[in-house]
């Protein structure tokens, strides 16, 4: 690291010029991601509550959808006969409102098993999301109206939402109530079964993880977001490889003179990509935490996650996308002639 150590004295601008694109391409990264995840969570943190081998919509020649499918009595009955465990669960979209405040649009969930501590306990209460919970304005032990019933709030757990509206969850028979669309249920959430028991009942089966894609945004959405994302990790590498040719030609005398004297083109690839490593720890360590405090300033201004997966995997990528690019482009000193430093080729 000797050769290297001096050059980030000697070529501040350059170095601090290399840094800041970094900076900025780890800030957009970490931002992307975080709203990715964020965005994600507002899609399918519902659908991912349900605890079960797989859901079963209603057959429909447009394939699943959660905002299509209606269960009758008939098709529940045909699941509940083949199946180890079946739960219907009602999803849809309607209103509520706190006791004379204004009418939100929520996300209304109903079950009475199957979605964890999410199913309240009797008719007539509700259990919240965080986020309808700060929309309503209310807390647990007061009083909201969905429809034209009033229901008492239980409990405020979690932070669920479903096509970015917040998750007021309900008994199955007062979401069937309250739900417009009329059917038993939306979707089954089920273990056991098979192809024979969707064949008799007219359903369609899904995985809980394959079943995100039946919610209208959500494979649009998060398919363009993570493409945005793979492009900047690769645009990425393609900076810092790009820098780092450029850069390393500039050094071709400095390394053939370096070759002459006897050092192995082992340790100057060593010492050029500790620079590179020295160059991307700083860059990306000021970019993501940049990024991080940020995003804990945010709140609910737009959906955004802060955790590992938004924070550290993606630095942990940016670094090693941007050893990979300066790796590339030190080839040249496998081939470099160290005869060159001593004037035979002028």
């Amino acid at each position: 690291m000797f050769v290297a150590s001096r050059d980030l004295r000697a070529a501040r601008g350059r170095f601090a010029l290399i840094s800041v694109v970094v900076v900025l391409i780890a800030l957009l990264v970490t931002f992307l991601s975080g709203l990715t995840a964020g965005l994600r969570h507002q899609n399918v943190s519902v659908v991912e509550r349900i605890d079960a081998e797989s859901v079963v919509f209603a057959a429909s020649d447009d394939g699943p959808s959660f905002d299509e499918s209606v269960l009758t009595s008939e098709q529940v009955a045909v699941w509940r006969r083949s199946a180890d465990s079946v739960r219907p669960i009602g999803v849809g979209r309607g209103s509520a409102s706190a006791v004379g405040g204004a009418a939100k649009g929520v996300a209304l969930v109903g079950a009475d098993g199957g979605v964890g501590d999410r199913a309240p306990s009797a008719p007539g209460t509700v259990i919240l999301g965080a986020g309808a919970a700060r929309s309503l304005g209310v807390v647990a032990g007061d009083r909201v109206t969905v429809g034209d019933s009033t229901f008492a709030v239980t409990a405020v757990r979690g932070d669920d939402w479903y096509g970015h509206s917040p998750a007021v969850w309900m008994t199955l028979a007062d979401w069937q109530h309250a739900n417009p669309r009329g059917g038993a249920a939306t979707v089954l959430a089920v273990s056991g079964g098979d192809d024979a028991t969707n064949a008799a009942a007219g359903t369609t089966s899904r995985s809980v993880a394959d079943s995100f894609s039946a919610i209208g945004s959500y494979t649009s959405e998060n398919g363009s977001l993570t493409l945005m994302t793979v492009m900047l990790f690769a645009i990425s590498a393609l900076v810092i490889g790009a820098f780092f040719t450029v850069w390393t030609l500039q050094r071709t005398p400095d390394v053939a003179t370096l070759k002459a004297l006897g050092a192995s083109t082992g340790s100057l690839v060593r010492d050029a990509l500790g620079q590179a490593l020295v160059v991307l720890l700083a860059g990306v360590g000021v970019g993501v935490g940049t990024a991080a405090v940020a995003g804990s300033m945010i709140g609910d201004a737009v959906p955004f996650v802060l955790d590992i997966s938004t924070t550290v995997l993606p630095a942990t990528a940016l670094v090693g996308l941007g050893l990979l690019g300066a790796a590339f482009a030190l080839r040249f000193l496998f081939t470099t002639d160290p005869l060159t430093a001593l004037g035979s080729t002028r």
